[in-house]
């Protein structure tokens, strides 16, 4: 069987006060040419299909529009919402809709929705389980010890009761320890809404939301598929796509990934204001992506968004990186060193010098070290 994995639509957003509507729209069309293409057995969205509780009316008829095609193709859909979806909202006439085969996750009561699939290789069960927080899941099962998140997503999925020796899948929304975070998601202090991995281990393949950036997280079928669009300047690196997962026999999955090239590209220049406004620099790309200008000049530029979004319209911000910022930045640094832990000193060392976060079992191992020399 195949599916379609999609996640953080985040409909109806606005970046820098630019509105994303139109590009949102142009990009759902893309996934749906994926979609015709690859001819799925269902598309799952694991949550922030909207960007905030109470969307626009725009928002939500991009999203019904979205939906709507998906029915006229009798392509079923497994949706969740998120951390900055109404749960309530979202499942507004879910039940009306199961019967187009769009089936939207309820508000959690203590049980996930679960829907059983059949091919030549047996069952497939797909769980839907909404975005949660300890508060909701402890009220559910008071005889329970409920704290942190993880013990959260524990809970909510013992009581799935879940046959691990068929194909299982399941639809969540939540931060797995481990997984590159970036500057548009909501960060909780102290990693308090971190969930370990190993809470999804009875799952064949787990359709993550709520990280932007599209990766695998503890072993590969734990996934992020990522936004198909790019929300902050933090994601200006990001290679968007949609993820492809193919189920085999029990253990038998495919995971691949389809580009998608936005109307509107996301990007950083840097140079002075007089290069960047050299006609034969800027005609060398499109002035229509979204920009973020970095000046070099020694000397603030007065009206310089004003004047160059003559050239780059789309101009989003502009920052200066000279040596009054350099100067600054070493005395920011040198002041939040002080603030830090050895630990957490070592964990960005580390993340510059590898381009990657340490691993559990690295940080353990850190830590350890850090209490011998102490003593």
């Amino acid at each position: 069987m195949k599916f379609i994995h999609l996640s953080d639509l985040h409909l109806g957003k606005r970046v820098n006060e630019f509105p994303m509507l139109e590009d949102q729209q142009y990009i759902l069309k893309e996934i749906l040419a994926i979609i015709k293409d690859e001819d799925p057995d269902g598309v799952l969205i694991a949550g922030d299909v909207y960007d905030r509780a109470i969307p626009s009316e725009e928002a939500m008829q991009l999203w019904d529009d979205f939906l709507i095609s998906l029915a006229k193709k009798e392509v079923p859909v497994y949706a969740i919402s998120g951390n900055h979806d109404s749960a309530v909202r979202f499942s507004d006439h879910g039940a009306l809709v199961e019967k187009t085969g769009i089936h939207l996750s309820p508000v959690y009561d203590g049980s996930a929705g679960k829907y059983t699939l059949s091919d030549e290789f047996g069952n497939l069960n797909i769980y839907l389980l909404p975005f949660v927080k300890p508060p909701v899941v402890r009220a559910l099962f008071p005889e329970e010890e409920i704290e942190t998140y993880t013990d959260a997503c524990r809970a909510a999925i013992e009581h799935m009761g879940v046959d691990e020796k068929e194909r299982n899948i399941i639809v969540s929304h939540q931060f797995v320890t481990g997984a590159v975070r970036c500057d548009s998601e909501e960060i909780s202090v102290g990693g308090l809404d971190n969930v370990d991995v190993s809470v999804y281990d009875a799952f064949d393949y787990v359709a993550l939301g709520h990280i932007h950036g599209g990766q695998s997280v503890g072993r590969e079928t734990v996934r992020y598929c990522g936004t198909p669009l790019k929300y902050s300047l933090s994601e200006k690196d990001h290679k968007k796509s949609v993820t492809v997962v193919e189920m085999g026999k029990k253990g038998d999955v495919s995971i691949r990934e389809i580009s998608l090239i936005p109307m509107h590209d996301m990007r950083q220049i840097i140079g002075s204001y007089d290069e960047l406004m050299l006609r034969d620099n800027y005609e060398k790309t499109s002035t229509d992506d979204y920009i973020h200008a970095v000046l070099t000049d020694e000397d603030i530029v007065i009206d310089a968004m004003a004047k160059m979004r003559v050239v780059y319209k789309n101009l989003m911000g502009i920052s200066y990186r000279n040596t009054r910022t350099e100067r600054d930045q070493v005395v920011a640094d040198a002041m939040d060193v002080e603030k830090k832990s050895p630990l957490e000193l070592f964990e960005e060392f580390f993340e510059k010098q590898n381009n990657k976060e340490m691993t559990d079992e690295q940080r353990q191992f850190v830590t350890e070290r850090i209490r011998e020399i102490w003593k």
